[in-house]
């Protein structure tokens, strides 16, 4: 399994679009520097009324299907 690390930190206004059926994938940078590609339905979740801040913990298998994504401490 893969762990990327990585900090969000998206306005309301800005996490609107994560709900939009044309955007079905959020690129983000990981702690590594290695770009990740995670489904924008993942992140819903985590929005609050100031939007999406916080670090996150993206862990992988071997066919790099999502086993678990979760806030972290950061």
């Amino acid at each position: 399994m893969k762990r990327y690390l990585f900090n969000i930190n998206l306005s309301y206004l800005e996490c609107e679009n994560l709900y939009l059926s044309s955007i079905k994938t959020v690129v983000v940078m990981a702690t590594t520097g290695e770009r990740v590609q995670i489904p924008s339905i993942r992140l819903r979740p985590f929005v609050e009324p100031t939007g999406i801040k916080g670090y996150f913990c993206l862990t992988v298998n071997s066919e790099n299907k999502i086993q678990s994504f979760e806030r972290v401490d950061g």
